[in-house]
């Protein structure tokens, strides 16, 4: 009850004369202390986000999560002077103009990510086909393939003898994500590959990686990797910042499937989710970042 009675007096009295008096001491607005006072990151563009909705004073930012990046610069000017904030105040211009590119990127990225997951795997799509065998030639560049639809896809652990319907859930996200971190990171995939066909604690290599696109993916959608983007990148986030948290997903999913030493692959989902918690906890800090690029 006092809880209650003490929110709704803040909210509609105290609130408004805590920030009068702030501005009076600091002669600062809200923005420009929460700008000032916040770490440039995560803590900084979280801040600014959650000051948008239900306010009629910060509109601009609203509409911010729906520009491009070219009209990034006249809602800062908006703010600006909307706040009464002077234009020659190139700290705060920089600083806001940062935050509005990294919250209204994240959801661009979200919506290229989901673009590239609807796209079904195409075997009469030349494209594709060539996307699929470059993953072969980078995994297995001793070996060539016998035939298109052969079971050797299974010794880069795909289900069966054609890999196309194991795509069927990422789409070619699923194929994008596992040629890119062959692609960038040849000598880590090839040993995580041979680590997979372990007798005893193997795993299915491609299998695992598409499932771990959808950790990714589903990491984006909800907001978690919030954190991590607006620590990693100064700017608009790009797919290539989602394929290097894949990536990250990719080599710490293989440490800790070792380290827990399942009693046998029947037991995945368990470990997978294990794993998911994980990295829910990790990207609930302020300050994440998580990346194999250093």
């Amino acid at each position: 009850m006092f809880v209650h009675l003490w929110g709704f007096l803040y909210s509609h009295y105290f609130r408004f004369w805590l920030k009068w008096i702030l501005r009076l001491l600091t002669r600062k607005c809200e923005l420009q202390r929460i700008l000032d006072g916040s770490k440039e990151g995560a803590q900084r563009t979280l801040s600014i986000g959650k000051k948008g909705p239900g306010k009629p004073a910060f509109a601009v930012l609203r509409n911010a999560v729906h520009v491009d990046e070219a009209e990034v610069e006249k809602c800062v000017r908006d703010v600006m002077k909307e706040k009464k904030i002077e234009q020659k105040n190139t700290g705060f211009k920089i600083n806001l103009h940062i935050c509005l590119l990294q919250i209204s990127g994240y959801k661009k990225l979200y919506l290229n990510v989901e673009s590239l997951r609807k796209v079904p795997y195409d075997a009469d799509n030349e494209e594709h086909e060539e996307q699929l065998i470059e993953l072969w030639n980078l995994l297995m560049p001793h070996e060539n393939l016998k035939a298109r639809i052969t079971k050797q896809w299974c010794d880069i652990g795909f289900q069966g003898d054609d890999p196309k319907t194991d795509f069927r859930g990422m789409g070619m996200l699923g194929l994008v994500n596992l040629v890119y971190f062959s692609k960038h990171y040849t000598s880590e995939a090839r040993q995580i590959l041979s680590r997979s066909n372990h007798p005893k604690l193997g795993y299915s290599y491609a299998i695992v990686g598409i499932n771990l696109t959808e950790m990714a993916y589903s990491l984006l959608k909800n907001g978690a990797l919030k954190s991590h983007l607006y620590n990693t990148v100064s700017g608009l986030p790009q797919m290539e910042d989602f394929h290097q948290f894949y990536c990250y997903l990719v080599y710490e999913f293989d440490k800790f499937w070792f380290e827990e030493e399942p009693e046998s692959i029947m037991h995945f989902n368990q470990y997978r989710e294990k794993f998911h918690e994980k990295v829910k906890g990790l990207l609930l800090d302020y300050d994440v970042i998580l990346t194999l690029k250093n």
